[in-house]
C-alpha cells in the first residue's frame, strides 16, 4: 500500500486557495440568511396598509418601502430630473417634484418615468396637476452615490443620477425639505405622463447558488490534489 506523503508546492498553494474557497462559501450562507431577512421585511412594509408620512428622521428611518400618503401642492416648476431608463429600454428621465404640505414643508415626490422627449413640462401639461393632491407611494430614503465611478449629479444642468436631496433642495431654493422621498404608485396621471411605479421592491437573492459554486470549487480542489498525488505516488 502507497503511503500518502503530501508535495510541499502543490500543498502550499492548495491550503490557503482551500480556505479562501471555504470563507467564501460560508459568507455567501451568511449573506442567504440576511437577505431572507431582508426580503421578508420588505414584504412586510409594502403589503401593510398605507400611513401617513412621518413628522421626524427617525420615524422615518423605520419606514422605507412603507406606503404612505401625503397631501399638498406640487411645486410643477421645480421638477428635478433623474436620468432613467424605462423597462422596455426607453432613455428618459424620473420626475421629481416637491409636493409642499400644508404646514409648509416639502416632501421630494417621483411622480415616475417619461421618455427624453417629454423633458419639456409644455408637451406633457395635462400632468402638471395644479391645486391640492393626494399622493401615495413608497417611502424612500435617499442612499447617496451608490457607486464609486458614477458622474457627479450635475445641478447646474437639472440633470441627476442618484438622489441628493440637499443638493436638490438648494438647486431649487428650498426650505424645510423633508430628510425622504416618495416614490409615487403607478395611479395613471392626467395625460398619461409620468407613469409611476417605477420603484421596484423585489429583491434577488442568489447567495445560495454562490454558496454551491463556491462550495464545488472547493471540492473539486480536493479531489485534483489527491489525484495529482495518487498520480505522483504511482510514477515513483
Amino acid at each position: 500500500m502507497t503511503r500518502f506523503r503530501p508535495l510541499l508546492w502543490p500543498t502550499v498553494f492548495s491550503v490557503p486557495v482551500l480556505l479562501l474557497l471555504l470563507a467564501l462559501g460560508s459568507w455567501q450562507i451568511e449573506r442567504l440568511f440576511w437577505k431572507r431577512e431582508l426580503i421578508a421585511e420588505r414584504q412586510a412594509a409594502v403589503t401593510a396598509a398605507p400611513v401617513s408620512v412621518p413628522h421626524s428622521p427617525e420615524d422615518a428611518r423605520g419606514m422605507e418601502f412603507r406606503r404612505v400618503i401625503d397631501e399638498g401642492v406640487f411645486l410643477n416648476g421645480k421638477e428635478v430630473f433623474l436620468g432613467a431608463t424605462s423597462e422596455a429600454g426607453r432613455n428618459g428621465y424620473q420626475v421629481l417634484t416637491p409636493l409642499q404640505e400644508n404646514g409648509g414643508r416639502i416632501v421630494f415626490v417621483n411622480r415616475g418615468f417619461i421618455p427624453a422627449e417629454l423633458k419639456d413640462p409644455g408637451k406633457r401639461s395635462e400632468g402638471q396637476i395644479a391645486g391640492a393632491v393626494r399622493v401615495q407611494g413608497l417611502l424612500r430614503l435617499p442612499t447617496g452615490k451608490p457607486a464609486w465611478f458614477l458622474p457627479d449629479n450635475r445641478s447646474d444642468l437639472n440633470y441627476w443620477l442618484w438622489v441628493d436631496l440637499s443638493a436638490m433642495a438648494e438647486a431649487d431654493q428650498l426650505e424645510n425639505v423633508a430628510p425622504f422621498y416618495i416614490d409615487a404608485d403607478s395611479t395613471p396621471n392626467p395625460g398619461g405622463w409620468p407613469k409611476g411605479g417605477v420603484t421596484r421592491p423585489k429583491l434577488r437573492n442568489d447567495h445560495l447558488q454562490y454558496a454551491i459554486t463556491w462550495f464545488s470549487l472547493a471540492v473539486a480542489l480536493i479531489v485534483i490534489y489527491f489525484l495529482y498525488h495518487r498520480g505522483n505516488a504511482g510514477s515513483v
